[in-house]
């Protein structure tokens, strides 16, 4: 065994985590955005409701990034195909590039919407009980700032699937 080899079980173990992170977090990120986003906007969903749910899902997105991260940079430092840092002579290595940065791009609109978003609208919803036509714009407007958030970060995803198949095709 190579000073960086890594055990077989320990690969497979790393490969099984990593497809489940992968499920939980663009499989949620698809349901939010393709289900219950348009079930807010059609009214039946409701924003209690929406809200609900993305509590519930933010912690296990969370998760999943960190376990993506991690196992993701065992099974590239341990790829044939790996040539070391910030060399991007082969398709694999290009391909990976790019899918590393959708996958930032999809963090950055993950925190973005977690971080400024959801405060905001929280707030409004407390702005609400005294001033509702008020809080109302400003609420329509961080709805649609988050559903088009939301959106992207869904097309993101689908590049991080494209440019995974491109690697593993190679």
């Amino acid at each position: 065994m190579d000073e960086f080899e890594i055990p077989f079980w320990a690969l497979s173990f790393s490969y099984w985590l990593h497809l489940l992170a992968t499920v939980v977090w663009l499989g949620g990120l698809t349901l939010m955005t393709l289900i219950a986003w348009p079930a807010v906007r059609g009214r039946t969903l409701t924003a209690d409701q929406w809200i609900t749910l993305r509590r519930r899902f933010a912690p296990w997105a969370n998760i999943s990034l960190a376990v993506l991260w991690i196992t993701g940079l065992l099974q590239m430092t341990t790829d044939s195909n790996y040539e070391g840092f910030l060399v991007f002579r082969s398709l694999w290595a290009q391909a990976i590039l790019i899918k590393h940065l959708a996958v930032i791009a999809m963090m950055g609109f993950g925190l973005y919407i977690q971080w400024r978003v959801h405060p905001a609208l929280e707030r409004l919803n407390l702005l609400a009980k005294k001033k509702p036509e008020l809080a109302q714009t400003e609420k329509e407007t961080l709805l649609h700032q988050e559903a088009r958030l939301l959106r992207l970060n869904l097309v993101c995803a689908a590049a991080v699937l494209f440019f995974t198949a491109i690697a593993t095709a190679v």
